[in-house]
């Protein structure tokens, strides 16, 4: 998409803090941070959210996810727990609508989350 900010990250256009990158998904610190590490873990393949996803969508999701677990590991946060966040709509949280996964940590988190 065109005026999306996520697709204008991925294609360089916005400057970003790369953690990752692969030829399927973009990870990047956040620029609003809501814990000592706020990771975002951006598919190279623009859809909205979960419910614009296809079987062909599948892969990359189970990809991110191992992905955020390998990278929570890396940095320490195995041990102390971290949270994966994936928001779908704007009452749920969604501001961009871009599919994105947030990873977490560093802090507690309350239950339920919002």
């Amino acid at each position: 998409m065109e005026n999306c900010i996520f697709c204008k990250i991925i294609r360089g256009e916005i400057p970003s803090k790369k953690v990752f990158e692969d030829e399927q998904i973009l990870v990047v610190e956040d620029v609003s941070p809501q814990a000592p590490l706020h990771l975002l873990f951006l598919p190279k393949k623009h859809f909205e959210n979960c419910l614009d996803m296809t079987i062909n969508n599948e892969a990359v999701v189970g990809f991110i996810l191992r992905k955020a677990g390998e990278i929570a590991k890396e940095l320490g946060y195995a041990e102390s727990g971290f949270r994966v966040v994936q928001n779908n709509g704007a009452g749920a949280g969604q501001s961009v609508f871009h599919i994105h996964f947030h990873l977490l940590a560093g802090r507690e988190f309350a239950w339920p989350p919002g």
